[in-house]
């Protein structure tokens, strides 16, 4: 998790001098961005509109304003953070500017989505591209690409299990995805687009890894499943699903009311009922 983002430039010289094979630069970066310290992308819903203002989806633990502890859930906060859009070679199209951000949390996923001060129709006008999100959960057997905007960089392989729950530190997920062993990202890789290779829908976004083979820490994530069996998987990637976001977004809005929305909210509206019809 932490160690997925870029905050020491050491690690990050290590990182690059210990690529595998697999993490060979292949193309296809367009609608992938480069934050200060992960990776990103620009994300759409199935019914997302031109005028919308454009959202770059990324980790909870990549929020500049620091990791939301267990339970918090941020809506809205207003932001000014800059980042870079790629083009299908990896190099840069434009720098993005946030205006807020619109939800953000690492409790039950690990999950952030920043709006922008540009629609969709602007950033397609400049030669830039949004990535659909796939409203359907991701399945076991899928083939997937992770492709990371910090380094210009794809690994390739498949969906091994979705898990019940994955448990790092203080942090518990819900229904994460585990790749088969060739997609073993890398410090920086934090916010990647999980794209199903098959449709070019995005199922989910990385966001963590166990380096050292400890269980449950901080880094070194461990698989729990309904009986509370305890499995540790060292150096192990895995993905958060992103079809839990679809039922959620209007107009590029978070609207944690509608029906079919089951992510975490904040403790004052958990007390509140849905709006009928919302």
């Amino acid at each position: 998790m932490v160690r997925r983002c870029l905050f020491v430039l050491f690690t990050l010289f290590l990182a690059l001098g210990t690529l595998p094979a697999t993490a060979a630069p292949t193309g296809g970066y367009a609608g992938t961005v480069e934050l200060s310290n992960c990776s990103g992308a620009v994300v759409r819903t199935p019914d997302s509109r031109g005028g919308d203002h454009a959202l770059v989806l990324t980790n909870g633990h990549c929020d500049e304003a620091g990791m939301p502890a267990p339970g918090v859930v941020v809506l809205n906060r207003p932001t000014n953070r800059t980042m870079h859009l790629l083009r299908e070679d990896g190099s840069e199209l434009t720098t993005l500017r946030s205006t807020k951000l619109v939800y953000a949390t690492m409790t039950d996923t690990d999950v952030a989505l920043y709006q922008l001060d540009s629609t969709y129709d602007q950033l397609t006008a400049l030669g830039g591209q949004a990535l659909t999100l796939a409203a359907a959960p991701a399945k076991e057997g899928t083939r997937i690409s992770v492709i990371s905007g910090f380094f210009q960089r794809t690994w390739t392989c498949s969906i091994e299990r979705v898990l019940y729950s994955l448990r790092e530190g203080d942090w518990t997920w819900k229904n994460s995805i585990r790749y088969t062993p060739e997609c073993k990202t890398i410090h920086g890789t934090s916010g990647s687009p999980v794209v199903d290779t098959a449709t070019g829908e995005v199922v989910g976004v990385n966001n963590t890894g166990n380096d050292e083979g400890y269980s449950c820490t901080v880094d070194n994530p461990c698989e729990v499943d309904e009986q509370g069996t305890v499995t540790v998987l060292e150096g192990r990637s895995y993905g958060q699903q992103t079809a839990l976001l679809v039922p959620c977004l209007v107009n590029s809005e978070i609207a944690l009311d509608r029906p079919g929305c089951a992510l975490p909210r904040p403790a004052a509206l958990t007390r509140r009922s849905p709006a009928p019809g919302a």
